[in-house]
């Protein structure tokens, strides 16, 4: 079975080396009740992932990597990227790169740029002038009529990686073709801003509560791949964004390898605390009772608890 691309959105590297990307969870606090995250519907004819409903994100492209870039960023460097990843072994540069792939994608493809202009707030686009003037910058940054650094440089602002808080690591099963090394982040909404998705790559954009997105994933009514789906499912057991960031911010960070296999469930991704997980290099305890394996039943990806 072809698992089929659920890390990124963009075209992978065939063969054996992930390609580095960035995936943003963005939250919007509500006056009651739990928090709501920004979901994103791939377009149904889009080879991978067609349909599904997915975070902003993608692969990191060279620009994001490129030294210039550092002059439009302010108090924060290769170091802070570095640590926050908690990948000592990862160059500076591609560390701070992933953080402006995670900026760079969410604004092309959600309409949320996480900057902040000369007076130190965050970008405000409720001007309707400056919001369309906005809006032609993240068409012309999509098809590459512009650049970041260009961007920064018009409108005299800065990006704003701390805004990014590190959440996960996620890595294509070796099975696939099209491999991906994606690091999850976390953003709330700024103020002043409201997402939209592109029209082009993807066609339906929704505020859900994790609850919410899980309950319609588990009807067959929305699609959830392996790693969004897992995702909600622990944002789920999180009241609040001040809860989440706080977990965040103190969680460890490891990769998370899924490996595919058939097993007396069905074609599954065995997490790496499974009980059946063999990669050593990724495999962590066993924690009987839990969700440790993602399993594609009727067409579904639906978590399972071995037995």
């Amino acid at each position: 079975m072809k698992l089929g691309k659920f890390y990124s959105e963009d075209g992978g590297r065939t063969g054996g080396t992930p390609r580095n990307s960035a995936t943003v969870i963005l939250l919007h606090e509500r006056d009651r009740g739990p928090c709501e995250v920004f979901l994103m519907r791939r377009h149904r004819k889009q080879a991978f992932m067609g349909g599904a409903f997915v975070f902003p994100g993608g692969a990191l492209d060279e620009a994001d990597t490129a030294p210039k870039i550092e002059a439009c960023i302010e108090g924060f460097g290769q170091a802070d990227a570095r640590r926050l990843l908690q990948e000592p072994d990862l160059s500076g540069m591609t560390a701070l790169g992933l953080f402006m792939a995670a900026i760079r994608e969410t604004f092309e493809e959600a309409g949320i740029l996480l900057a902040r202009d000369a007076s130190g707030r965050t970008v405000d686009l409720t001007d309707p002038d400056r919001a369309a003037r906005f809006s032609r910058y993240r068409l012309d940054l999509h098809e590459g009529r512009i650049g970041l650094t260009e961007l920064a440089q018009r409108e005299g602002i800065r990006y704003s990686p701390d805004l990014l808080t590190p959440y996960s690591h996620w890595i294509t099963p070796e099975i696939e073709a099209r491999r991906f090394d994606t690091r999850f982040f976390l953003a709330r909404l700024p103020a002043g801003q409201v997402p939209t998705h592109d029209r082009m790559e993807l066609t339906e954009s929704r505020w859900m509560t994790p609850a919410d997105a899980l309950a319609e994933h588990d009807a067959g009514r929305i699609v959830l791949m392996p790693p969004t789906l897992k995702t909600m499912e622990e944002l789920q057991a999180l009241s609040s964004t001040e809860s989440l960031f706080a977990a965040a911010e103190s969680r460890k960070i490891e990769a998370i390898l899924p490996e595919a296999c058939q097993t007396a469930d069905g074609f599954a991704l065995l997490l790496p605390d499974d009980p059946e997980y063999s990669p050593a290099t990724h495999r962590k305890p066993a924690r009987p009772g839990r969700a440790t394996r993602i399993v594609m039943r009727d067409g579904i990806w639906r978590r399972v608890t071995p037995q």
